[in-house]
């Protein structure tokens, strides 16, 4: 355990004399910021609008029908969940890739398999790292997202909004984890840590940008702006049945969506904020229930891919390096 402590204190420091790392995390948080800044504009503008028109005809002697838009401050996050599971998910495969390349090309591998430590310790080192790295991101980015909303929407966030938010942070931790352990392995078993790396971001743009989209634009409902039901007024009973005939269509739909974590993390993400309108303002236990199979289908793949960083960073395969 002690030299897995050592390792990863180690990694931290690699990881902050990295510019590269700095300037991208950094970056990745001014962006998600400016989303929730613009969004949390773009309502006040609204409010204002709708209190002007209320007054107006209040003054007239007649009474707003439409009670007024609420702000759900959680839903304000969207752009910046958008971001971390895209561009997040890319950094978490840089770095992690580049915990592993820079040993090998460096030729430090080497040296520390003449000590005493096992190819264990130091994928359980690193890893330690890159997860505390990730975890800290994921609570200082939800964390300043919700102060944020606050001051820019003047929005007021509730115990249970705390809560589901909390659950997000939890998830976008093990969703950038597992990108990076999955790197760490590509870095492991190629030879070449160019082709590593391109392999990596080929997966990452088939999991977290194609099949994503493809699922999306399979989805009849999306086709329209505000969605396809609603515009035509359908209820959700005659919704549930108009889909009924197309039972197999929205089968294999399910299992494109299914295949990709990305879509997982997105879905746990936007149900517990609110984005997705049937999880809003909802109960806690009605959210967990609801999202439970996506909630272990995240963690199934970052097992796995933690698994596959473990079995493939051996001595072996580390110390392997292109001529």
């Amino acid at each position: 355990m002690n030299k897995v402590v050592a390792i990863a204190k180690f990694e931290i420091l690699q990881i902050a004399r990295n510019r590269f790392s700095i300037v991208a995390l950094g970056a990745l948080l001014l962006a998600i910021l400016v989303s929730i800044l613009v969004a949390s504009m773009e309502f006040s503008v609204k409010a204002d609008a709708f209190k002007a028109y209320a007054d107006a005809l209040i003054a007239s002697g007649k009474q707003p029908q439409d009670p007024g838009t609420q702000l759900f401050p959680l839903q304000l996050t969207r752009g910046g969940i958008e971001y971390l599971e895209i561009i997040g998910a890319l950094f978490a495969i840089v770095i992690g890739y580049s915990s592993i390349a820079r040993e090998k090309q460096r030729g430090t591998m080497w040296l520390i398999f003449t000590r005493p430590v096992a190819s264990s310790d130091l994928y359980l080192g690193k890893l330690a790292a890159l997860s505390l790295l990730w975890f800290a991101f994921s609570f200082i980015a939800m964390g300043l997202s919700l102060v944020t909303a606050v001051a820019a929407g003047h929005a007021q966030i509730s115990g249970l909004e705390m809560a589901k938010t909390l659950v997000v942070v939890f998830a976008a931790w093990v969703y950038l984890t597992l990108w990076s352990a999955l790197a760490m392995g590509l870095a492991s078993i190629f030879k070449n840590a160019a082709s590593a790396l391109v392999v990596a971001i080929a997966l990452w743009l088939l999991v977290a940008l194609v099949i994503p989209q493809i699922g999306d634009t399979m989805d009849p409902d999306n086709q329209v702006p505000g969605g396809l039901f609603k515009s035509l007024q359908i209820a959700k009973p005659d919704e549930t049945a108009v889909l009924a005939n197309f039972a197999g269509y929205n089968n294999v739909r399910d299992a494109l969506e299914v295949s990709s974590v990305t879509k997982h993390f997105e879905r746990v993400a936007f149900g517990f904020l609110g984005i997705k309108d049937n999880y809003n303002q909802q109960s806690f236990s009605f959210v967990w229930n609801g999202l439970l199979a996506n909630t272990i289908s995240l963690y199934i793949f970052a097992l796995g891919t933690i698994a596959f960083g473990y079995f493939t960073t051996k001595p072996k395969t580390l110390i392997r390096t292109s001529k």
